[in-house]
């Protein structure tokens, strides 16, 4: 804040006591009123209030063991339904977690506090707290590996047609299993909602394609389709006249595969955009170790990835996940309608001949200059 600049004082600090029966919603208004409890009900109104609104396209990226916990059946799935999330970014490991529970696997509760010695030789595998049967892990390797040997899958392909298509399967089995919305990646291919992984190999799905390869069965994963679908996506949605949000929870690649689709499209492609309209992250890393490097708001700035004239609308929580996503999505579904599921899956192919259309004018521009 410049010297000299005005400051005026916001809202009395002056709560209504705590009563049984307080609505989700009703008590991120009314209770969370300073430090990341005030950051965390500016979120939540940021994404009710502007991230919502018809025009607006939202991306999520995920990173961190989310699904494990559940929270793509409690958090991710809801949002998808009612058209809050239109495209995703995720770590594979979160994909391939989220399988467990689409082909009839289980995970559970537990604690943290334990002989992890113990807990090997009972074939107990644990996530901080939560514990599966080693079992569990070699019966999702099996599950991917009789998939990616489908003749569909010996073509090039983005990681959205590869999850797309995983997804079938998923949701088949699901089916066959009596289940219904349990899996991340089924609910995606059955509402056409693209999901991408930044970095393919860096999960056990990778690992299993590692070793379909050593058979001679090598899946071949098309990252700069991914890298200029992802650009296309926000370049569409700025072009009709519409926004870009993205929703960031953690950090990691994820979170910055989407917040570079900016920068590929100003910067490498040479299209004229100014950035993402709105921008919120719920994270636990601290700025001063680089943990945040390229992704606090004021710094995407300077890289393009956010446009400056948006900052007010640029919400930072420092606040777990596990804790943060339940509430901001009660609280969204407590305070909006539905939107209209966009399935961008489909729109891929329109999506990038538009981008090319837009590189090669540029392009053109650039050389009668």
């Amino acid at each position: 804040m410049a010297p000299g600049q005005n400051v005026s004082k916001g809202p009395k600090i002056a709560p209504d006591p705590i009563r049984p029966g307080i609505t989700v919603d009703q008590l991120v208004d009314q209770s969370f009123l300073a430090y990341n409890g005030a950051r965390l009900r500016e979120a939540c109104r940021l994404f009710v209030e502007k991230m919502l609104e018809p025009d607006v396209t939202v991306g999520i990226t995920l990173s961190g063991a989310l699904t494990p916990a559940g929270l793509g059946r409690s958090c991710l799935i809801p949002l998808m339904k009612a058209g809050f999330v239109d495209w995703i970014i995720s770590t594979g490991a979160n994909l391939y977690h989220d399988t467990h529970f689409g082909i009839g696997l289980t995970m559970h509760q537990g604690r943290s506090n334990v002989d992890d010695v113990a807990l090997r030789e009972q074939g107990i595998v644990r996530i901080f707290d939560i514990f599966f049967d080693y079992d569990v892990l070699l019966s999702t390797d099996s599950f991917f590996r009789e998939v990616m040997r489908q003749p569909e899958f010996r073509q090039p392909m983005g990681t959205a047609e590869f999850h797309y298509r995983v997804g079938r399967y998923i949701l088949e089995r699901e089916k066959a299993l009596g289940q219904k919305e349990t899996s991340l990646l089924a609910q995606a291919h059955a509402l056409e909602v693209p999901v991408y992984t930044s970095s393919p190999g860096d999960s056990s799905i990778g690992m299993n394609a590692a070793e379909l390869w050593l058979d001679g069965a090598a899946m071949h994963w098309d990252v700069f389709r991914d890298v200029n679908e992802t650009a296309a996506i926000v370049y569409d949605a700025k072009q009709k006249g519409g926004k870009s949000a993205i929703l960031i929870l953690g950090g990691g690649s994820p979170k910055n595969f989407a917040l570079q689709t900016e920068p590929q499209i100003q910067e490498v492609l040479g299209i004229e955009e100014e950035g993402h309209d709105y921008f919120l992250q719920v994270t636990d890393a601290r700025v001063d170790t680089g943990g945040l490097s390229g992704a606090t708001p004021g710094e995407a700035v300077s890289w393009g990835k956010i446009d400056p004239d948006r900052l007010p609308d640029a919400v930072v929580a420092y606040v777990d996940s596990t804790v943060a996503l339940p509430i901001l999505v009660a609280y969204a579904l407590s305070k909006h309608d539905a939107r209209p599921v966009k399935r961008l899956y489909k729109e891929r192919e329109r999506l990038l001949d538009g981008l090319r259309a837009a590189h090669k004018s540029a392009r053109s521009e650039g050389a009668r200059t």
